[in-house]
């Protein structure tokens, strides 16, 4: 489907590298906070650099949502030339006569980092959901139209914005040869074998608060056999409990009612309906009595308790743990519960050990997974840590990511 960079013969080529080097930041210093996608980066840039190539690098940080983090991306380069060993330069210009002058005065084994492509609006969200530009028609953007004729070659290596129609992301293929780094075809590659490369049962673990994420993928998963069971914990378990029958108390439904969460029971009725026994949902929960930690099970909830439940519990620890054991595949997005407070943490503890203890081809995604995963476990005991959000939460709901249909070979 897609062409590697691998074995790509580069030496003295100009290669327009498109990484996601989107890095959370320090609202006070305006410094990185975390450089695991700059990690993840640096293995293809370094494969480039080391072929001889002369590198741009073009890539984003924050967006309309985030535009506190709309900030030049020098540091970025200063991390990314430690990382690799080879010179790393940045230009606060993304595309302008300053940018290409230095384009082309690169030499082999030489990489620059333009400027933010947030500096554009053709380059932000709200253009995108509103022009909704075709990669033909992006053709006459600003971006393109700058850059295109000063490189050999294309390489994207950026899946976590993979659902992302944007000029940097899916136009160049229109005029460059075009090749997929390192981490985009390991990504893709760990997220085709949840989906559909290996050995059953592969059970999905899914939690937290985006909850519409959960049941997009729950139903795709389910429908599709790629899933053998779904434990769910979070927002979306408390949902699913809801639909089933079971009474969570005033306070927890008139909360789940003011985010508008219950529009989801419908959907989650029909889940249970069809997917009697492979949709678990919480047998127990934790929530506060007199600063503590209290649990009790489903049945012991009464319609007028002002509680909030803010993990699951001992009961459904053991039970999902059991589900782990058996897997041979397992995917987790979402935290358990509010495992940000001590109090909260055993759910999403207890099981992110028992998946990184589990012989199991195992894959983690998401922010919060794996901030708890880095936390808890460490990283090393999982097959794979996605460093998507949005991307892989649409492929395993089988929806169309505009990136791999641009980088079709």
């Amino acid at each position: 489907m897609m062409k590697s960079i691998e074995g790509v013969d580069v030496r003295s080529k100009r290669v327009l590298f498109r990484p996601d080097i989107n890095s959370p930041i320090d609202q006070k210093t305006k410094r990185i906070v975390n450089t695991n996608r700059l990690e993840k980066a640096a293995v293809t840039l370094k494969l480039l650099l080391e072929g001889g190539a002369k590198v741009a690098i073009i890539a984003h940080q924050g967006d309309t949502m985030d535009y506190r983090n709309i900030i030049p991306m020098a540091e970025h380069a200063e991390i990314l030339q430690n990382l690799t060993g080879f010179p790393v330069s940045y230009i606060d210009d993304v595309c302008g006569l300053a940018a290409q002058e230095a384009i082309e005065s690169l030499s082999e084994s030489e990489a620059i980092l333009l400027g933010n492509v947030r500096y554009l609006s053709e380059e932000i969200t709200a253009f995108e959901k509103e022009v909704k530009l075709t990669p033909t028609e992006m053709q006459s953007t600003y971006l393109i139209r700058s850059l295109k004729d000063h490189f050999d070659l294309y390489v994207n290596d950026a899946f976590s914005a993979a659902h992302r129609s944007t000029p940097s992301m899916v136009a160049f293929q229109e005029f460059l040869p075009t090749y997929a780094g390192r981490q985009l075809m390991d990504e893709y590659s760990a997220l085709s074998r949840i989906s559909e490369g290996t050995a059953h049962p592969r059970v999905f673990l899914l939690g937290g608060g985006k909850i519409s994420d959960a049941f997009g993928m729950m139903d795709h998963v389910l429908s599709t056999g790629s899933a053998d069971a779904v434990l769910t914990g979070g927002l979306t378990g408390q949902v699913i409990a809801l639909a089933s029958g079971v009474k969570l108390g005033s306070a927890t439904e008139a909360f789940l009612a003011e985010k508008d969460f219950i529009r989801f029971i419908a959907p989650a009725k029909k889940l249970l309906e069809e997917f009697p026994k492979k949709v678990f949902f919480p047998l127990d929960f934790a929530f506060e009595k007199d600063g503590e930690r209290a649990e009790c099970t489903h049945e012991e909830v009464e319609a007028s308790d002002d509680r909030f439940y803010l993990d699951i519990g001992a009961k459904t620890i053991a039970l999902y743990t059991e589900h782990i054991a058996r897997a041979n595949t397992l995917f987790v997005n979402g935290p358990a519960g509010v495992y940000e407070d001590e109090r909260w943490e055993k759910g999403t503890r207890e099981l992110l050990r028992a998946v990184s203890n589990s012989t199991a081809y195992s894959v983690i995604g998401g922010g919060d997974t794996i901030t708890a995963a880095a936390r808890y476990t460490g990283l090393d005991g999982y097959s794979y840590v996605c460093t998507a959000g949005g991307a892989m939460i649409q492929f395993l709901s089988g929806k169309r990511l505009p990136l791999l249909e641009a980088m079709k070979a």
